[in-house]
């Protein structure tokens, strides 16, 4: 058997490999070697995240930093090298899947010896590894920097070339398996929103007509805004819990999520927002209008319109507003009115009140409102269950790639077949 990691004298990432005796550990320098090459200002920029690895900019999807001068200063990156960037210690050193230059304050390093670069890629995503990193970092900033100086003289496991690539195989098919679900899951999702938008316009919302108003059943009334809304503009609540407008979750706590929103500092001068209320938020000419079902405030720069008493009386109305003002459809009604020519353009009140609004029957707001309780109560069950999934992948990796657990030398390569129906968490209790 060889030495477990806490008889090393400068580590306390512990491994107790109790499986196997064929797994060396040896330091962290004589596995890894440091790449500090430079001078390759034509190769395309990379971005180092948690959710995806090194990937190249132009596909990540989201806005970062660009560099747009002194490219030349930039390192290099070769395809299967790692990145330490500068939160890794909290979400693990990530894999490059791709050649390019990234910023020269991170630290790049490579295999010397003949691995499964794979198989490194899940290690330093495991808990055990990130709570080393964090035993490695310096600098006082909530972004601190991991000091490879340090993790250099640590010691990690290098088993067999061929269990490493047993490893990655099998966790590579757990991995697809979860995502596989989770993709399932959501195109359940997909389904039922798309039985309420087909509701929301009747056949007609999949045809081609010539006015707006024509995409609605011809029996419905239809207003301008201002006969059915009346705006909110309350201020001076400051004991209101602050919220804030989503595109996804609509109108939330801002205590109660992870995103960071700019915070405000004096709250006299925010607008109240009540349950029931609409927000027209600066980007809502993207996203449509947000309904609250919370009571707090918000940006002074946000509108707020609730139903007139005469509509409330129509049980259930506000959802199916919830779901017009949230389609394609209004959403290129909304651009047409849109005032302002920065990128947050604005919507206010005067835009949205001549808008015409269609005012649909009882029985359209009842089956609208019946699909709104099945999509909240799916989404809810499938949110848990892809916690879930996801967590269990997680303790598999950390014991597979630990030695903790042997991965099967045999295992099922049959295809991945995996219900769209929401299910019990207590089905999912193994991987």
């Amino acid at each position: 058997m060889k030495p477990t990691y806490n008889k090393y004298k400068n580590s306390d990432f512990i491994y107790t490999n109790q499986i196997t005796d064929d797994w060396e550990y040896i330091k962290f320098k004589y596995l890894f070697e440091e790449r500090k090459t430079k001078g390759f200002p034509n190769e395309p920029l990379l971005v180092a995240s948690q959710d995806k690895g090194v990937v190249l900019k132009d596909s990540y999807g989201r806005r970062t930093t660009t560099a747009t001068k002194d490219l030349h200063l930039l390192k290099l990156v070769h395809k299967r090298d790692f990145v330490i960037s500068l939160r890794s210690f909290e979400g693990g050193i990530e894999i490059s899947y791709e050649r390019g230059i990234i910023s020269p304050a991170y630290t790049v390093f490579f295999p010397k010896k003949n691995v499964n670069s794979y198989y490194y890629k899940h290690l330093f995503k495991s808990h055990s590894f990130i709570a080393l990193l964090k035993t490695c970092v310096t600098g006082i900033r909530e972004g601190q920097n991991i000091d490879y100086n340090i993790i250099k003289d640590e010691y990690i496991p290098i088993p067999p070339i061929e269990t490493q690539n047993l490893i990655v195989a099998y966790l590579d098919r757990k991995e697809r398996q979860i995502k596989k679900f989770i993709r399932n899951k959501r195109e359940l999702l997909s389904l039922t929103e798309n039985q309420l938008y087909a509701l929301v316009f009747g056949t007609k919302g999949q045809q081609e007509v010539k006015e707006w108003e024509d995409l609605f059943d011809k029996n419905w009334e239809i207003k301008k805004g201002k006969w059915i809304f009346n705006e909110r503009n309350i201020k001076n609540h400051p004991n209101e819990r602050l919220l804030a407008a989503t595109q996804s979750r609509g109108l939330v706590f801002k205590d109660e999520i992870e995103e960071n929103y700019v915070t405000a500092t004096q709250t006299d001068g925010l607008k109240l927002v009540c349950n029931g209320d609409f927000v027209i938020s600066l980007r809502s000419f993207e996203g449509g209008i947000e309904l609250s079902e919370v009571q707090g405030i918000t940006s002074p720069a946000y509108t707020m319109f609730y139903l007139k008493d005469e509509y409330k009386k129509l049980k259930n109305l506000k959802y199916y507003y919830k779901y017009l003002f949230k389609s394609s459809q209004f959403i290129g009604l909304l651009n047409t009115v849109v005032s302002g020519i920065r990128e947050g353009k604005n919507i206010s009140f005067r835009d949205f009140r001549d808008l015409k609004i269609p005012i649909p029957d009882q029985k359209t707001i009842d089956s609208i409102y019946k699909l709104h309780i099945k999509l909240v109560d799916t989404k809810n069950l499938i949110k848990k269950e892809n916690e879930l999934s996801k967590n269990l992948l997680s303790t598999l990796i950390e014991n597979v790639v630990t030695g903790k657990l042997q991965a099967p030398k045999s295992f099922e390569k049959k295809p991945i077949t995996i219900s769209k129906a929401a299910e019990p968490a207590t089905t999912y209790k193994t991987l």
